[in-house]
């Protein structure tokens, strides 16, 4: 799927906070119980970006999507191992869905880990998040059924050098 025109992948700023906070709340809103603390937790991007490195999706000037990267031992890293990268609170506007902004962000994400030298890159999601899922199917990433910690959540992997299984 092509990238809407205009789509810009940046770190991001502070002046960002707001809207990236509201996008990823409301991303997760379907998902979650309302009366969840995670909802704290996704609302936090201040605190979140102090621990870890979050990428915006814009277009046109506006914040569209994010994705938050932790390493192995960050206060954020739920199922990293050494020498993997971990996406976590990956969040499209849903104005924004169907355009292949979910899928940018995740292939930026790889990039990065790449460029890195990772040998994975790791994610956990819900299993009802349907539309996710087919974005990390569609990239190959593949279940790690070993590494689940949820029965509603399932652990993805994606190896990063060929030859290598998920």
């Amino acid at each position: 799927m092509a990238s809407p025109p205009h789509l810009v992948i940046r770190s991001i700023e502070a002046r960002d906070f707001a809207a990236v906070s509201l996008i990823t709340v409301e991303s997760y809103r379907p998902f979650i119980r309302p009366d969840d603390d995670y909802f704290a937790l996704l609302a936090d991007t201040e605190r979140r970006a102090s621990a870890s490195e979050i990428v915006v999706a814009e277009v046109l000037g506006q914040v569209v999507g994010s994705l938050t990267m932790v390493e192995c031992g960050s206060p954020y890293a739920d199922v990293a191992q050494q020498d993997e990268l971990e996406f976590r609170m990956i969040a499209v506007n849903p104005r924004a869905r169907g355009h292949g902004v979910g899928t940018a962000l995740v292939e930026h994400g790889m990039r990065v880990a790449r460029a890195r030298g990772r040998s994975r890159v790791v994610l956990s999601t819900m299993d009802v998040m349907v539309e996710a899922r087919r974005i990390y199917d569609r990239l190959g990433f593949a279940e790690a059924p070993d590494r689940r910690w949820h029965p509603a959540i399932s652990v993805l992997t994606f190896p990063l050098h060929r030859g290598e299984t998920g």
